[in-house]
């Protein structure tokens, strides 16, 4: 957590609104391996990062709730009867969207006053949306006295997005930002939502994430194309999800599927297990299987699943040529965001300026290095 960041929101809070807030932190996240299975309910390894949301809010005895965004220096104000999205609402319908998914499980909020900020990167693919979202759950619930578990909160979080932005997301995101442990992964069972922690210890070796700032526009109906493919594969199959296939029985139906779609669904079967194996040897400290692992899942993105472009790919080529560097690959929605490298310690520097120097000249544009460490979930800050 950000103290800079903190103090921002806090003093932000204290002018627009002249009280002493509820401070709460909500942290952005990453996924290790385990990108596009969620949705079918397969495996994932996420974990909560040390840049996020802080939320400053406070109960309101006025009409209506406000709520000022301090990076974009916009208001929005709202009566708590009948919500409804706004077109082209951008962050307003994630914090419009929690607020009705509380009340449609018969709960009470009343009115509030917020201000919120962050330092995660836009469209780096660390979640920033679920991030607001679990924020606002998680304070409103605090502030009202609602009784929610965080359990209950994600699915709020998750259905605010289905509802509000159009994006029928997975539960990932929500997970990670809420359910985070310090220097630790979750393995999710996005089915039962049960995870198991493993404590990783990466050694001389660091993160780096690395967003290639372009946002391709193919990004939202790609991700809902895919996830139609997997239902309709899994409904061929007769099963509930992909997560319960297995490469023999893709196989056994082959003949129906175009190739396309046959590539699709057998990376989805293929990332799960890459997901187990990924677990194990983090169990058994092989951080060479890590990277392994790691470029494997970006071919498969590239591929089969398609949702690569030209920018992540340089990237993942890139460092596959530099030996202080373990593993890469894209992660998030794909068409664009970030690339998440393995990197020796004190490799690092000279890494960050030869893939700055080689993107610039290759794209004509700058790239962006982010250094992450593992963190806690939602909380309150005292």
């Amino acid at each position: 957590m950000n103290k800079k960041l903190r103090n921002e929101v806090e003093e932000s809070f204290k002018k627009h609104f002249r009280e002493k807030p509820l401070m709460i932190f909500s942290p952005g996240r990453i996924n290790l391996i385990g990108e596009h299975v969620d949705y079918s309910e397969g495996f994932v390894l996420p974990a909560a990062i040390n840049k996020g949301i802080a939320v400053a809010m406070v109960k309101s005895s006025s009409k209506n709730s406000k709520v000022y965004a301090l990076n974009k220096d916009e208001l929005l104000d709202f009566n708590l009867d009948g919500i409804k999205k706004l077109p082209n609402g951008g962050w307003r319908n994630y914090i419009l969207g929690v607020v009705a998914e509380i009340q449609k499980k018969g709960l009470t909020v009343g009115n509030f006053n917020a201000v919120f900020g962050g330092n995660i990167p836009e469209g780096a693919g660390m979640s920033s949306s679920a991030a607001l979202e679990n924020a606002f759950v998680f304070g409103l619930n605090k502030l009202f006295n609602l009784g929610l578990s965080k359990s209950e909160m994600i699915l709020i979080s998750q259905q605010a997005e289905h509802h509000f932005t159009g994006v029928k997301c997975g539960i990932m995101d929500q997970y990670a930002s809420m359910f985070g442990v310090k220097d630790s992964v979750l393995l999710l069972d996005c089915r039962t939502l049960e995870s198991t922690t493993y404590k990783i210890d990466f050694k001389n070796y660091k993160l780096l994430l690395i967003n290639t700032n372009v946002k391709h526009n193919l990004a939202e109906s790609a991700y809902n194309d895919r996830r139609a493919v997997c239902e309709n594969v899994a409904a061929v199959l007769k099963i509930k999800t992909l997560r319960d296939a297995s490469k023999e029985m893709l196989d056994g139906i082959k003949d129906e599927l175009s190739e396309e779609d046959y590539q699709k669904a057998l990376y989805v079967i293929e990332e799960n297990e890459r997901v187990k194996k990924f677990s194990q040897a983090i169990v058994e400290n092989n951080l060479n299987t890590l990277g392994d692992l790691l470029y494997k899942s970006h071919e498969g993105l590239r591929k089969q699943y398609q949702v690569s472009c030209s920018e992540l790919d340089f990237l993942v080529d890139k460092a596959k040529e530099n030996n202080d560097v373990l593993g890469a690959r894209m992660m998030g929605g794909g068409f664009g965001g970030c690339t998440l490298n393995l990197v020796k310690k004190d490799g690092a520097e000279d890494f960050i300026k030869e893939i700055n120097k080689s993107y610039l000249q290759e794209y004509d544009r700058a790239c962006s290095v982010y250094n992450v460490k593992l963190a806690s979930g939602t909380r309150i800050l005292k």
